[in-house]
Parts: C-alpha cells; structure tokens; sequence
C-alpha cells in the first residue's frame, strides 16, 4: 500500500583541484589527481587547460604516488 523512495545518501564534497578548458565555448574539466601530464591538454579541443578548484564529491581513490609517472619503455 504504501510505498517510499529510499533516502539519498547524502555524499560529502571537498573543494578539489581541478583542470579546466580555457577555450571559452569548450566545459571541459578533470581532477588534478587524474592528469596523464603536469599541464594537460583539453582531451576536447586541445587548448592548454588551466588550474582551478570545484567543489565535488570526496573520492576514496587518491593516486598521489604515481602521479606524471614515466611510461615504461618497452
């Protein structure tokens, strides 16, 4: 008879570093811990991308260690 929803979880946020596309018709963005290079290029549209910060949810999955990490050479 009766029926609820289940309640959302409410997800903490941080304010998080990010990269962000310059070109100004281009909303691209990623997460500083998730570059490939110090300064990154817009996957996009390939403009520079510039540092920022957004407020987004916590992630668990830092990877600090081997961040800009050389690619092996095989």
């Amino acid at each position: 008879m009766y029926s609820r929803k289940p309640q959302a979880v409410e997800i903490p946020e941080e304010m998080t570093d990010v990269w962000t596309c310059s070109n100004e018709g281009c909303n691209c963005w990623m997460r500083d811990n998730f570059a490939f290079d110090a300064e990154p290029e817009c996957p996009s549209c390939r403009v520079p991308m510039a540092r920022g910060t957004k407020m987004l949810p916590q992630l668990s999955n830092y990877t600090l260690d081997n961040k800009y990490a050389k690619k092996s050479v095989t």
